[in-house]
Parts: structure tokens; sequence; C-alpha cells
């Protein structure tokens, strides 16, 4: 199925020059002269690096179909991390290569967003924030918040993080899923 470029959307999936990508970003663009344009920001699903590509106005896209399934993880082994889909119970095993970026943020439970594309998993989202517990940390030492001060934190992921130094082990924080930084207390 071919849209016009102007009507390219944030998370659709395109074919370009016979690359599968998702759309990450959008920009409409009027110079002084001439026709807009449609800059869009994808990240291909084979090499997993993003560009940027300018369209035309009125130039066709191919959209590719794809299924998105909200899925919670359960464990991982040899043979790769599985995750249950909540209606039907069913499990999925997803390759390690897939979730490469994001290991150090799964826990038991934590509910995830899963593009299929010709019923394969190309890509994994998950929610913006991972509520994660620290099981190391330092103490942080009385008088020294003149400054920003951090300590280095353990996560019970093995995720090391730099945290303020009120936060002690045993305490819940949030690390954002986009950097894997400390985002606050729970």
């Amino acid at each position: 199925m071919a849209i016009v470029a102007t009507n390219l959307k944030k998370g659709q999936c395109i074919d370009y020059n016979g690359e599968k990508a998702i759309v990450k970003g959008i920009e409409h663009r009027t110079p002084g002269k001439g026709n807009a344009l449609i800059m869009a920001t994808v990240r291909s699903f084979a090499t997993g690096k993003t560009k940027d590509i300018r369209f035309a106005s009125g130039e066709k896209v191919d959209i590719v179909s794809a299924d998105r399934q909200k899925l919670e993880f359960s464990y991982k082994d040899q043979t790769g991390y599985h995750f249950m889909d909540t209606t039907t119970f069913e499990t999925i095993a997803l390759p390690e290569d897939l979730l490469e970026e994001y290991k150090e943020l799964l826990i038991d439970a934590l509910e995830v967003e899963v593009l299929f594309i010709e019923e394969k998993a190309v890509s994994i989202d998950l929610p913006s924030n991972v509520e994660l517990k620290i099981t190391e940390a330092a103490p942080g030492v009385k008088g020294d918040t003149a400054t920003a001060a951090t300590k280095e934190a353990v996560l019970e992921t093995g995720l090391r993080v730099q945290v303020p130094l009120f936060i002690n082990p045993g305490d819940t924080i949030k690390v954002s899923s986009d950097d894997k930084k400390y985002a606050g207390r729970v």
C-alpha cells in the first residue's frame, strides 16, 4: 500500500529503496521557493541505524503492514528472551540481538510493545521509565552536597547508574529507557 508523503505519520513502517524502516519523526518544510518537503527520520530494521530521508510533498511512500502487540517479559534462557501475551497467555521468544540495548532494563512482568512485520519481531518499545531496585550503593558523605553530587549505584539487573547521594540500597528508582539514566525516586 502506498500513501502520499504528506500523510506519513510517526510510528508507521515504510519500505524505502527495498529497506524496511520505522518513522521516528516527521517535519514538514516549506521553502521560500518551490514545493513543500517532508523530512522523515527513520530507523532501519536491518541495520538499526537512523537516517533522514527527504520526500517531495506529492511523492508516494510504500507502507508496510505491521502488527503491534503488548507483551509482558517473563524470563531469559539460552534460547532468548521470553515474553507472554497477557490475553492469550502464549509465550513468544525473541532473539537476544533484538533486545541488546534494553536487556539491562528488563524485569519480570515489565510490559513492552513489540512491532511485528510479516510475523517477525523487528522492534521493541519499553515504557519511558522503568522502576528498578538499588542493590548496591556507597553511603552518601554528609556535607557533600554543595553541588549536584552523585554516586554510582548497581541496580537489580546489573545496570550501573549515577544517583543522588540520598539514594540507598533497597530504594526503588525510575530509570529512563532512552538513555539509561536516573529519572527520579519512586
